[in-house]
């Protein structure tokens, strides 16, 4: 019985629909009760065909101490000015300082312009061999061959998400997040020629305006400039000072200026128990 059931015939039905079926054609083996009995004496009671193995991907786990060693990057589409019309913007972050290193936007999602932004932001960020992870997920122009030589000529390591695992690329989804929320996104962009002058001082905004909750309320560019250190002594001094002269108003006692993070990790390993 069990070799009718997982027989090429019948591989793909329930014993019902194989009951039914051998039934109409003159043929009793056994009852529906029995072939389920058999089947889950052997494991067969789900899906008996092979199904075909999805490669098992390694969660990425990436330190960054520093800007300008770990990059994340992405692409997303912006509506254009009519249904089914899109423009396309890259945009690589530091995931350290959330400087937007680079970022273009165009027609398509191409590896050439994959390669060239990630060629040009490297070459202005003075990005040394061995000095720098770039992660994106698995699209094709973050897979391409071309953009793999480049890195491989740069001496820049590479990492991916994991297929479907948003959580896995999450400072370049909150960057677009904050991009998508502001007061003045449009609905549509009219052209390229609109999307790319929005662009601009949305930029200017995000990087040296924008003052980021993660990063001790600084912008990205103090902390990716090396200015951080210096700031949070000028904010230490007008917190003490105001805590000198008006103690009473500190219920907490003498007020401490934000402090920026150590270390930033897409994916910290988990503690193990006893650790």
């Amino acid at each position: 019985m069990r070799a009718t059931l997982n027989s090429e015939r019948f591989l793909d039905s329930s014993p019902r629909q194989v009951y039914g079926t051998l039934l109409d054609e003159g043929e009793y083996l056994c009852s529906v009760s029995t072939m389920y009995r058999i089947l889950r004496e052997n494991a067969e009671v789900g899906e008996r065909r092979n199904q075909k193995r999805h490669p098992a991907y390694k969660k990425p786990e990436l330190l960054a101490t520093a800007p300008n060693q770990v990059w994340s990057w992405d692409i997303t589409k912006l509506r254009g000015p009519v249904p089914h019309v899109y423009y396309y913007m890259y945009t690589i972050l530091d995931i350290f300082s959330r400087y937007v290193v680079g970022y273009l936007i165009a027609q398509r999602e191409l590896a050439s312009l994959a390669r060239q932004l990630v060629a040009d932001s490297c070459a202005k960020q003075d990005i040394e061999p061995d000095q720098l992870v770039l992660h994106a997920d698995r699209g094709s122009s973050m897979t391409s061959k071309t953009l793999a030589l480049l890195l491989a000529d740069l001496g820049v390591g590479k990492s991916h998400s994991r297929p479907y695992t948003s959580d896995d690329n999450p400072f370049s989804e909150a960057q677009f997040k904050t991009m998508k929320y502001r007061p003045n996104y449009p609905d549509r962009f009219g052209g390229l020629h609109h999307a790319r002058t929005w662009a601009r001082p949305f930029f200017r905004w995000y990087n040296h305006e924008h003052r980021h909750t993660n990063l001790g309320l600084m912008t990205p560019a103090t902390v990716h400039y090396g200015r951080a250190a210096e700031l949070t002594l000028k904010r230490q001094a007008v917190l003490t000072a105001a805590y000198e002269k008006y103690p009473e108003r500190f219920v907490q006692g003498q007020p401490v200026a934000p402090k920026l993070p150590t270390a930033v990790w897409i994916n910290p390993p988990l503690e193990k128990d006893g650790a």
